[in-house]
Order: C-alpha cells, then structure tokens, then sequence
C-alpha cells in the first residue's frame, strides 16, 4: 500500500496527536514547530523534524495545520506561503465559519487547495476509527487525501463550503456544554441528598442516549417544517416540570439560573399562544 506523506505543523497536544496517528498508521510524517523540543518524542519513533516551515512544506503534499487560530496560521505560513502552491492545506485550528471561507480564498489566490476541518475529540481519541472529524472545502482535494485523513478518526465531509465545519462545530460545542452543564446541575441537586455523582451518572447517561435523542430525531422534522404538534407533550405540561426542577434546586440550596432559562424560554412561546404546541416550538424563540 502506497502511504501518502504528510506534513503537521503546530506540536500542541492535539497537533502532536495528529502526528502520532499519521505515523502510527504508516504515512511518512514531517513534523514543524516554533520550539522543536515539542516534536523530540515524535522524532525518535520515526517522524521527521523539517528546521524551517519552507523545509515542512516541500516535505509532502498534504500540509495539516493545527496551530491555535486563522491568525496564528496566517503568521506561521507567511513568510514561505507561496510555497504551498499545488499542495492541499488541511486547518484544524479553531474559528468561525467566516474566517474559514476567508481561508479558503486566501489558499485559492496562492494555488493551494483548502479544506476547513473540526476535531471533535480529545487529543486522546485522535487515531480512533469512533472519533468524528467534520470537513469541508475542496471536494477534490478532500477526495484526494480522505484516505490519509482517515488515520485521524472517522472523517466526515460536509461539503465544499468551508465554512461548514466551523459552523457544525460551534453548533455541535454548544449542545456539549449545555448537556455537560445540565449532567453537573442534576448532580448538584441529587448529591444534595446526599447522592453520589458516580451513582447517578449511569441513569444520567441512559436517559438521554435512549429517551432524549428519541425526542431530537422526532422534532428536527418539526424544525425543517415549523409545525410543532404537542403529541408527545405540550408546553404548558413542561412548564409544570420545570417549575418542580426550580423548586426542588432552590429548596437544596443548588443556583437555579439554569432551569430558570429553561422555563423562561418555555413562558414565552406559551405567553405567544403555543401553549399546546411541542417542546421543539421553542426553536421559535431562539431564532428571534
């Protein structure tokens, strides 16, 4: 099997991982960072350390970069920019869509093809065929390199705007964080009770991976079609249930700003008429 060769700039903890995977996986790999010491560990189980960004391009036809933001790609690949020229650049540093479709021009006007990418995993997942990694941007350079790209995690195309990555990702980061927070807030109101996080995290985690995605696949139709039907519950019934989550937070002493959102959100569509429409009538809302 033929190996295409890689290049990775930025030895962060995540751009180290992406090293080790396309190395793991058989690809010869070139390695830059602004303090080489980083990719010493890398080096010594066989990836190559390029002394100069330029020496990192000429080095492979794949060029991933991974490096903390647009800006931070921009001023590393500046001075040798022209060099990418007939290559692909693959970014998985963070930003937003804009800023991606901004990227994408900026390869285009140097010749380079661009593909926009998202890692969503942890430095550890890296290199797992269950990790997800989105992309979008150039479908033929993405074509092209897919196969490589694939000793990452299971890489996904979304498209040739590059923007689209980014724009998952953020989307995808908030249902993270508004789920990570919910986990710690019921936590906070059973282990008021003297109930252990380790005990009540088995149940937190069935709950949504058999009943709460159920309830998302059921009312993204409902999202696409702006009908909201109340055939599984209605506002009015959730509003109820919010209220005993309000009461039974403050009552344990455990900050309610959280549920107080919720059911803020759910009193206006009701204030509004929806009363008897579904939860994903609250979508309504959030658009403003």
């Amino acid at each position: 099997m033929n190996h295409e060769a890689v290049t990775v700039i930025g030895m962060g903890s995540m751009g180290r991982a992406l090293a080790e995977a396309f190395r793991a996986a058989g690809h010869p790999t070139t390695v830059w960072n602004r303090s080489p010491a980083k990719a010493a560990d890398l080096v010594a189980r066989g990836a190559v350390r390029a002394e100069t960004v330029a020496d990192a391009i000429a080095a492979s036809p794949l060029i991933v970069v991974c490096v903390l933001d647009h800006d931070a790609m921009y001023t590393t690949l500046a001075a040798d920019e022209a060099a990418l020229a007939g290559r692909t650049v693959v970014n998985l540093g963070s930003g937003s869509p804009e800023q991606a479709r901004e990227a994408a021009v900026w390869a285009a006007r140097l010749g380079a093809a661009y593909v926009d990418g998202a890692i969503m995993s942890t430095p550890p997942g890296i290199g797992r065929p269950e990790s997800m990694l989105l992309y979008s941007g150039d479908a033929a350079a993405f074509a092209r390199h897919v196969d490589t790209l694939r000793a990452l995690g299971d890489p996904l195309d979304l498209g040739p705007d590059a923007g689209v990555a980014s724009l998952y990702d953020t989307a995808l980061l908030g249902v993270m964080w508004a789920t990570l927070t919910g986990w710690l807030h019921g936590s906070a109101v059973v282990g008021a009770d003297g109930v252990k996080a380790a005990d009540f995290t088995p149940i937190a985690n069935r709950w949504p991976a058999h009943a709460v995605t159920g309830f998302i696949g059921h009312y993204a139709a409902q999202v696409d079609a702006g009908a909201y039907p109340g055939d599984d519950a209605t506002l009015d019934v959730h509003l109820a249930t919010m209220d005993h989550l309000v009461h039974a937070s403050r009552d344990r002493g455990v900050d309610t700003a959280l549920p107080e959102l919720y059911r803020a959100y759910t009193e206006r569509a009701i204030t509004a008429g929806h009363g008897a429409d579904g939860y994903a009538r609250v979508i309504e809302g959030l658009r403003g």
